[in-house]
């Protein structure tokens, strides 16, 4: 049954929200930034054979849809959400940090990132993840937790980290048996990504020159690069190789697929927090360190300068706009129904 509901929104926020029902669609970008990763089976794991990766047994795995943000947490978003974050109750072992406002911010820890994402939920007027322990009845907002799997809230509407196989999956860009997060080469140079570069070593760095891209270096380190600097992956997502090594949710371990192949969690419990994707540092930013299927992991409580990280959320349920009409500079509209982005959506509007 339609229910009309008038001036509920001003004009930015209607805009928002018809934002976040258009982008039902691989590749295009929410309001808040995010590219959707859509359902499906693929291959995690070293399934182009490089004899140096033990820990990535090829392995069939199936991940609902979501959406992750398109960029690094920059360090200018960082402060703003961390501003907001600890005026209400947020504690965080770090201020963070950045070479510049567009670049990845830096020197944050596995629990400061959790604690950031909720904060950027509840700044969003969005469900927080993360709560103190399985009962789910407090929200992560201080204290050093090593959060289990019942401790988290998955279906909740807020953002959190990837997984470990949600950040592959995206990484991939819809891709199959590819090394990098590009499907045209097996290779990468300075063209492709802020990478330590050696070339010839491993074979496939065909970088002409080694070292650091001179294009990052001035100011001294972190030679870090703004985010988005380099051509997008397959699902619309910027440096998903080198820049920064991304945290994902995961205690590391082995095999892939705990406890279940279908959007698996990771193991209960560990010592080390996964990263992903390589970095411009020399000690973990080789072009080995920037492939799909190579996977750190490093304690909780480190933080440096060639850590970051970027959110990811569900698919928020969002509704149907329709018949929308302005009186003066304000919006009316009718709303049809509310369905999961999910679901193919038709709409219509009336500026008359």
């Amino acid at each position: 049954m339609k229910k009309c509901i008038k001036n509920p929104f001003p004009l930015p926020a209607l805009i928002a929200g018809l934002g976040l029902i258009l982008a039902n669609r691989v590749g295009a970008q929410t309001s808040d930034g995010m590219v959707l990763i859509p359902a499906g089976s693929f291959t995690m794991g070293n399934s182009i054979g490089d004899s140096d990766i033990t820990d990535a047994t090829p392995t069939s795995i199936y991940v609902s849809a979501f959406y992750m943000d398109t960029n690094l947490v920059s360090y200018s978003e960082w402060q703003t959400v961390y501003s907001w974050a600890t005026s209400y109750g947020y504690a965080f072992d770090d201020a963070g940090g950045g070479k510049a406002a567009n670049h990845p911010v830096i020197f944050v820890n596995w629990y400061d990132e959790v604690k950031w994402c909720n904060a950027r939920s509840e700044m969003a007027g969005l469900t927080p993840v993360y709560h103190t322990d399985g009962t789910q009845a407090t929200v992560y907002r201080t204290g050093d937790i090593d959060l289990t799997n019942s401790c988290v809230n998955w279906s909740a509407n807020g953002y959190r980290l990837p997984t470990e196989a949600e950040w592959e999956k995206a990484a991939r860009g819809g891709a199959v048996g590819h090394r990098f997060p590009w499907s045209d080469a097996n290779t990468i140079d300075w063209s492709r990504a802020n990478y330590y570069a050696s070339p010839g070593s491993p074979t496939y760095d065909v970088n002409t020159t080694s070292g650091n891209n001179p294009a990052f270096t001035s100011g001294g380190t972190p030679y870090t690069s703004p985010v988005g600097s380099f051509a997008p992956n397959g699902y619309g997502l910027y440096d998903m190789a080198g820049n920064v090594r991304e945290r994902c949710w995961d205690w590391y371990g082995t095999p892939y697929g705990q406890p279940t192949a279908t959007d698996p969690t990771g193991p209960a419990t560990g010592s080390y927090r996964v990263l992903r994707g390589g970095s411009w540092y020399s000690g973990s930013g080789t072009a080995s360190f920037a492939r799909c299927a190579h996977r750190e992991a490093n304690p909780p409580t480190l933080d440096n300068y060639s850590h970051g990280f970027r959110c990811v959320r569900v698919q928020l349920q969002a509704p149907i706009i329709t018949n929308i009409t302005m009186v003066g500079a304000t919006p009316q509209f009718e709303v049809l129904s509310t369905v999961g982005l999910t679901n193919q959506i038709q709409y219509s509007t009336n500026l008359s």
